[in-house]
């Protein structure tokens, strides 16, 4: 098994998506936030740049907030995928071809 410093790629893929997303996502209203002091643009002005610029990740915040949901629903049933058929099984339930005599 492949591992970096003990952790596996699934393991710092979840870390970077949650808390370096997450960072990015604060730094990025800390930026509204300058850009709205900057320009000087008052109360509904600062509201509808955070409205417009930060709507979203409100979808990403979602996104977490379903996952989490759906693993506690889901926590002790049994999930499994279903696989595609074999490419044989495919080609056995195939109509066959009509022979050239």
């Amino acid at each position: 098994m492949n591992t970096l410093f003990g952790f596996t790629e699934s393991q710092i893929a979840w870390f970077g998506v949650t808390f370096c997303v997450g960072a990015l996502m604060l730094y990025m209203l800390f930026i509204i936030g300058q850009l709205a002091w900057e320009s000087k643009a008052g109360k509904f002005g600062t509201f509808v740049l955070y409205l417009a610029l930060a709507l979203s990740m409100v979808g990403f915040i979602a996104k977490l907030i379903i996952e989490k949901v759906i693993e506690h629903h889901l926590e002790g049933d049994q999930v499994t995928a279903v696989a595609p058929l074999p490419a044989t099984h495919q080609a056995a339930t195939s109509p066959p071809k009509p022979s050239q005599d």
